[in-house]
């Protein structure tokens, strides 16, 4: 494992074959965003999504007290919310991220507010089994407004989720893993170990058919039937045009491995 860069407050390391770990850095504060934390963000996703090498990122959290408190409650009290949101990718420099490699949110102790929407704008969730989810955000006259409250409608049972936003309580990792909000649950301590082992999974396979199919999934919610059907004509014409195209039918009639080139 090597360090590929870090600003203090987030830290980037490179895990494995294609999988880089970004960990937000303030276990003191319990990981809360302020804006050394969002510019930090920002640059990881702009440069994973630059570097042809990374083909999935994991997000965690310093410690084992929380993922991630949300804001930075002090930053907001002296009127510097503004500084936790960065105009291309919004709070924490991740929320409105337009990405196109898979984000694994690993998750130790507390993901809630601020925090919990981080987790949301990931693509899948690992979750330790000290881990807790919530959005308290109405408890102090706030809220969720980075996407929390309308992408946990989406994860979980609609009632449940209205529940979980109107009453601020939280649900432990055993009941988000029931609910579907967790993908695994697994011991304390182990998310990230367990995230890279779903990471691996994903980057055993093309990584632009990844990245394709992804894209059109990932707009299930938005578009009907016969525009995602296009989507899906368009993405299936721009992979015909590449080495990898041909590669995996070819490995498969020679009884082989792949050999992904990402082009």
């Amino acid at each position: 494992m090597t360090v590929r860069a870090e600003t203090g407050v987030v830290l980037r390391q490179k895990l494995g074959d294609h999988v880089e770990l970004v960990t937000l850095n303030r276990p003191e504060a319990r990981n809360a965003v302020n804006a050394e934390v969002a510019a930090g963000l920002e640059n990881a996703v702009r440069e994973t999504e630059a570097d042809a090498d990374v083909w999935a990122v994991i997000l965690t959290g310093a410690g084992d007290a929380a993922f991630c408190a949300g804001a930075d409650l002090r930053e907001v009290a002296e009127g510097r919310l503004a500084t936790l949101y960065t105009p291309d990718f919004g709070f924490a420099g991740l929320v409105k991220a337009s990405r196109t490699k898979p984000w694994i949110a690993a998750v130790e102790g507390a993901a809630v507010a601020g925090g919990l929407e981080l987790v949301l704008a990931c693509d899948m969730v690992i979750a330790g089994r000290s881990a807790r989810f919530g959005l308290p955000e109405v408890s102090r006259g706030l809220l969720a407004a980075a996407g929390g409250v309308y992408r946990m409608s989406r994860l979980i049972p609609r009632n449940l989720a209205l529940e979980l936003i109107a009453t601020g309580a939280s649900m432990s990792a055993e009941r988000a893993f029931e609910l579907g909000l967790v993908n695994r649950l697994c011991s304390a301590g182990e998310a990230k170990k367990e995230a890279l082992l779903l990471a691996a999974e994903i980057c055993a396979n093309a990584p632009l058919a990844v990245r394709e199919s992804l894209a059109v999934a990932r707009r299930a919610f938005d578009l009907d039937d016969a525009a995602l059907m296009q989507l899906s004509a368009e993405a299936q014409e721009r992979l015909k045009r590449t080495e990898d195209f041909a590669e995996g039918p070819r490995a498969f009639l020679e009884r082989r491995r792949p050999t992904w080139m990402g082009r």
